[in-house]
């Protein structure tokens, strides 16, 4: 006689705790020990306080179902209205032209003149690709100076492709290649750009030196600079002329670009504070000094040029404000407001003398990490100091309000969202904030 199987006898825990229908829980209870239901034929119903858990019977051949998430939107900005070939032409173009103009250029150039309404991250990879492309078409060539900086010239082959498209141009390889360390001429010429780069007019010393010149006649004697002082040289006194390293023409005035590349000697320290002291006086092509912008190489240099306008800060300051002199108050770190006091008529004849602010000094340091900046996971150097900040062309006081986004040169003018910034036509103590006074 065949026997039955035995059922497994439970062990003595089952025994004592059976699992049974009795309990599950319901909505409003809130047991605090967890219960599963083992009812024969079902699979376990695991309860845990109010919510109830029903594992699905599945196969184990079964697909996996995934949810079918949408494919993230790529913004493609520009190239979503223009053709990719007519852009790329348009850089090139832009590019070129450029390093025309200044004979020589870096990547930070371009990225400046053709993307600076981007991120400067995205900005120098678009920057670099296309410089990829006109070295691989030999458009322009590549050079390394002494300090180990990367440097391109226009080459014959990029003069005449200028040539097919309409612009005069002339080659630069012969006078790049022979460059050791232009790195003061770089940083002007980059900050020119930046200052176009908001919807302002700049030039470059050489620029403003040809345009002061332009009608002169053959015979006459040449404009050498903008500006001309009396400097002190132990007791005796010396007339100067002064130029800029670049300036830039705003609606209010001229601002004027010193960069300090090295450290200043007890000469040029002198001329620096003859030109700080300047500030707010009519230059010899007719507009006002404004502002005047320091951008210092290092830490040292820019405690030196502070220490300049400090000093004269100390020396005028205690005394009475009259007309030819200057007061210098420190609104911002590294930023003065320069206050003078001028004749104001009033309707009897009569005229006095009314504390103006005529205009800003400012120092601060030149952004030399950003040519660094590698585009890989290596990368250890700052994106810092873009136009997404108040930084370039240099640290605009609060007075004045706030930049303008630059926006592409590529783009359609009805694309094109011109936003001004409030600039004053001219100083007036009235207008300035109470911080300024």
């Amino acid at each position: 006689m065949k026997k039955q199987p035995r059922e497994p006898s439970p062990s003595p825990r089952e025994a004592q705790t059976p699992f049974t229908e009795n309990a599950l829980t319901y909505p409003g209870d809130a047991p605090t020990d967890a219960t599963v239901d083992t009812k024969a034929g079902k699979l376990p119903t695991i309860h845990a306080g109010n919510d109830t858990v029903r594992p699905q019977k599945t196969r184990s051949l079964a697909p996996v179902t995934k949810e079918n998430t949408p494919p993230r939107k790529v913004e493609r900005g520009l190239a979503a209205t223009i053709s990719t070939t007519k852009l790329k032409q348009a850089i090139w173009l832009r590019t070129l032209l450029t390093a025309n103009r200044f004979r020589v250029i870096r990547t930070i150039d371009v990225a400046v003149c053709c993307f600076a309404e981007r991120p400067y991250k995205a900005a120098l990879t678009a920057a670099q690709r296309a410089m990829r492309g006109l070295v691989k078409a030999d458009f322009l060539k590549r050079y390394r100076t002494e300090r180990h900086n990367t440097i391109y010239g226009l080459t014959q082959h990029g003069v005449d492709w200028l040539d097919e498209a309409g612009h005069d141009a002339s080659s630069s390889v012969r006078q790049v290649s022979t460059m050791t360390n232009p790195e003061h001429r770089l940083w002007a010429q980059f900050w020119v750009l930046a200052c176009e780069a908001r919807g302002m007019k700049a030039q470059t010393e050489q620029e403003l030196l040809q345009s002061l010149n332009k009608g002169v006649k053959p015979g006459e004697a040449l404009v050498q600079g903008l500006l001309t002082v009396t400097t002190m040289r132990g007791k005796r006194a010396s007339t100067i002329q002064l130029r800029p390293d670049a300036v830039a023409y705003e609606k209010d005035g001229i601002t004027w670009l010193e960069v300090d590349r090295s450290k200043r000697g007890s000469d040029r320290e002198a001329s620096l504070a003859a030109l700080v002291s300047s500030v707010g006086r009519v230059l010899k092509e007719g507009s006002t000094l404004r502002r005047l912008v320091i951008f210092c190489k290092t830490e040292r240099i820019r405690k030196r040029a502070l220490a300049v306008v400090n000093g004269l800060a100390l020396a005028n300051n205690p005394e009475v404000l009259i007309e030819g002199r200057r007061h210098f108050r420190e609104v911002e770190p590294g930023t003065y407001a320069v206050w003078t006091a001028l004749e104001s008529k009033l309707k009897d004849g009569r005229t006095k003398l009314v504390d103006t602010l005529v205009g800003h000094v400012i120092v601060q340091l030149l952004p030399i990490w950003l040519p660094k900046v590698r585009i890989d996971a290596s990368n250890t150097h700052s994106f810092a100091g873009w136009f997404g900040e108040n930084y370039l062309p240099y640290r605009r006081p609060k007075s004045l309000g706030p930049w303008s986004s630059p926006f592409s040169p590529f783009a359609a003018p009805q694309e094109i969202e011109h936003s001004t910034w409030p600039i004053r036509p001219e100083y007036d103590c009235h207008l300035c904030s109470e911080k300024e006074r």
